[in-house]
């Protein structure tokens, strides 16, 4: 590792303000953990605070030659409080370098990882930006407050959901102080599906719950993934949908007061479902997996520490990642904080391998791990050296 070098004015100011927030210049690049031993890059050398994609909204080109992330920064003159506007970048792991590819773009819902174009909606305008040519379609307008939060695998249909009555609920403070109140609510509203050639909508689900989480199969165009949010506790969480309404199936049920289960998502060959499984809620920790054909239940056991906010899995299908959790959280670690790599193992156990130590992260922040395609690297998002930025930790110890 190189380490840029300092003048003697950079280096007093660094010591004058070591106690305030870290500057954009003392941000690290490029380092070995000493905990670990493996590799941690930088990928979001911009200015402003950078966010890679949620976990479950795919990033990556399928040749994993590119990657799309999130990117703000405070408008106005330094000192006053302006608006903080939103950008996409496109990172270019051969040229080692990002590049700004929409400069008011939204909100990204994913990567269309073979079509090579990254979807986007700006308020109610649905888009779609090809990462190669840079242009940008209009693809539909939305009634007022439809989000669009999901692609399917042919590019043909996005999903999305809306609430139409009930009172207006502030979420602009903490997760804690809303959450309940909506999924208390119990506002009508829906799942919609949009035409992304003609633009038009239709309402394939009604009901009274808290709609979330959208995700369609990666290899079935018509099947979607969505979820009933909430405290987990109480509600079962986890459903599918044809794109015709049809099909409504809970996925997993639980068996138990205080049984949770959440943060589901697909493995890429469509086939299994996956999932954060407690039974009961912040005492036996397990990631499970349900496999769509057969109904067959698949549970790793995982120890207290090792449980994570969100888990993933490889392109190939053979390995698991994990984000960590801080102490606060609901499995209540006390050495929780890592990004974490799992290898399933042939007794139906996972070995867990540490890759980042994430003492200094603050977890309000979620990780939110993504493996490369090539399963080389890990991406997430971080905040342990001051403001927000995309990083990637090496699968592989460095010198291995």
């Amino acid at each position: 590792m190189t380490w840029p070098r300092l003048s003697l004015n950079n280096l007093c100011f660094a010591v004058l303000f070591a106690a305030a927030a870290l500057s954009a210049a003392e941000l690290r690049d490029e380092w070995i953990d000493s905990d670990t031993g493996h590799r941690v890059v930088r990928l979001s050398r911009v200015p402003g605070e950078s966010q890679s994609l949620y976990f479950h909204q795919n990033g990556f080109t399928a040749s994993g030659d590119k990657l799309v992330y999130e990117n703000t920064r405070p408008e106005g003159p330094p000192g006053e409080r302006g608006l903080r506007s939103s950008r996409i970048y496109v990172y270019d792991f051969k040229k080692k370098e990002s590049e700004l590819l929409v400069e008011n773009g939204g909100r990204v819902i994913l990567v269309a990882a073979r079509g090579r174009r990254v979807y986007h909606q700006r308020f109610n305008e649905l888009f779609a930006t090809h990462l190669d040519t840079r242009q940008t379609t209009n693809l539909a307008e939305l009634p007022a407050r439809w989000r669009v939060s999901a692609i399917n695998c042919d590019e043909t249909l996005g999903a999305g959901t809306f609430v139409e009555g009930g009172p207006p609920i502030d979420t602009g403070g903490p997760r804690s102080s809303w959450f309940e109140r909506i999924f208390e609510a119990a506002r009508p509203g829906g799942i919609f599906l949009a035409d992304l050639k003609t633009g038009q909508t239709r309402v394939i689900h009604r009901g009274t719950n808290w709609f979330n989480h959208l995700q369609f199969s990666p290899t079935d165009p018509a099947l979607l993934q969505y979820c009933h949010e909430g405290p987990w506790h109480k509600l079962d969480r986890i459903w599918h949908i044809r794109t015709d309404g049809t099909g409504v199936r809970l996925i997993h049920a639980r068996s138990i007061p205080m049984e949770i289960a959440g943060h589901e998502f697909w493995s890429p060959d469509g086939k299994t479902v996956w999932f954060d499984l407690q039974v009961p809620r912040g005492e036996t920790f397990f990631l499970a997996g349900v496999e769509i054909e057969s109904g067959r239940k698949i549970r790793y056991p995982l120890e207290r520490d090792q449980w994570s906010v969100h888990y993933n899995i490889s392109w190939d299908g053979k390995l698991f990642a994990g984000d960590g959790g801080a102490p606060n959280m609901v499995a209540r670690a006390r050495d929780g904080k890592w990004i974490y790599l799992f290898r399933p193992q042939p007794d139906g156990t996972l070995k867990a391998e540490r890759l980042v130590n994430m003492a200094r992260h603050n977890y309000d922040l979620e990780p939110n791990v993504q493996f490369t395609p090539d399963g080389k690297w890990i991406v997430f998002r971080a905040n342990f050296d001051g403001p927000a930025q995309v990083y990637a930790v090496e699968v592989a110890k460095a010198g291995s």
